[in-house]
């Protein structure tokens, strides 16, 4: 039976309508359609006195981190590279799509929620409980407080704290933090976000906009890295390949299809597929990937982007993931 023409334009209409509101309580944006992130709860406290902190901390200090959040990737990034499984335990929490948060796998701090432990912790009880997560156990107590909730400093005082080995790389080295800082600018807005001011924009122009800044901001990454490399400060790792890394690993498993950032393939970007690659073997980075994860968070919860709900399928670990990667330049 063929839909009558009327039927299908005030369901468009209706859709439509619907969809704005679903996206301006998922993601909001500005009046222009582009997507406006929401600072985070705990940020700009002062690093310096935060990282005193978790120094006082050491040994009771906690990182909660979600397997899909890829903000919450680069501080487990940095936490892995670091070696400091002594003197920071990890704690994973776990996304409950339908309530919209996350959730602790057994009941920790006395809490089965993380909006339970931000309020224990002195947030509002409108506060956004996010991940990645700093946190110091008071006196081993059951008494905490939040640390930092910023992810971009939260991996600077990661990064600071000492590692119990020598050969943990200092992520933040002096002689190249100009050009750190350069492809954090660079990388934040037009990339780290980037993918997301694509997949949130409320309509055409503010996709093309976020579109356009980021391929051209990959295409200067393409650029650095064919002309020096292997990282991109040159031959040390830096804290700027750490923020990349989470965003391009996901590029296939979510970003391309869901997020519509589907100009180019990642392997036409040849020095940054055979970045990833060299990145993909980095000791302990294997551990922090978890591509089913990935697709099943994404594509099965951000219904506005996927109303079916329906999940692709893909590699089902980080060892298939990397293998795929790291045997070919081409596909």
């Amino acid at each position: 039976m063929t839909v009558p023409p009327a039927l299908v334009a005030t369901a468009r209409c209706l859709w439509q309508w619907e969809w704005q509101r679903l996206m301006a309580g998922l993601a909001p944006a500005d009046r222009d359609g582009n997507f406006q992130r929401r600072p985070s709860e705990f940020a700009g406290a002062g690093l310096e006195s935060q990282l005193e902190q978790a120094l006082r901390g050491a040994g009771r200090l906690h990182l909660i981190v979600g397997r899909s959040c890829p903000w919450a990737h680069r501080a487990w990034l940095v936490w892995r590279l670091r070696q400091l499984e002594s003197t920071v335990q990890l704690l994973i929490v776990e996304p409950d799509p339908k309530a919209g948060r996350w959730v602790f796998p057994e009941p920790r701090f006395g809490c089965n929620c993380l909006a339970e432990l931000y309020q224990l912790c002195g947030a509002k009880s409108n506060a956004r409980a996010t991940v990645p997560l700093l946190l110091n156990l008071c006196d081993g107590s059951q008494k905490a407080s939040i640390i930092n909730n910023e992810s971009a400093e939260l991996i600077e005082i990661l990064n600071y704290l000492p590692s119990p080995s020598n050969a943990a790389p200092n992520l933040l080295p002096s002689q190249c933090l100009v050009y750190i800082n350069h492809w954090l600018n660079l990388m934040q807005n037009d990339i780290n976000d980037g993918v997301y001011r694509c997949g949130f924009a409320r309509n055409q122009a503010a996709y093309n906009r976020a579109e356009a800044a980021l391929f051209a901001g990959l295409t200067q990454l393409e650029e650095a890295l064919s002309r020096q490399g292997p990282w991109l400060c040159g031959s040390e790792l830096t804290m700027a390949d750490v923020r990349l890394f989470p965003t391009l690993i996901r590029w296939e498993q979510v970003y391309a299809p869901l997020f519509r950032c589907s100009r180019a393939p990642m392997f036409s970007f040849p020095a940054l597929w055979a970045w990833r690659a060299r990145f993909c073997s980095l000791p302990g980075v294997v551990d922090t990937c978890y591509p089913a994860a990935w697709r099943r968070d994404y594509f099965g919860a951000l219904f506005p982007l996927n109303p079916s709900l329906i999940v692709p399928a893909g590699p089902s670990s980080s060892e298939e993931l990397f293998a795929s990667i790291q045997a070919t330049m081409k596909p």
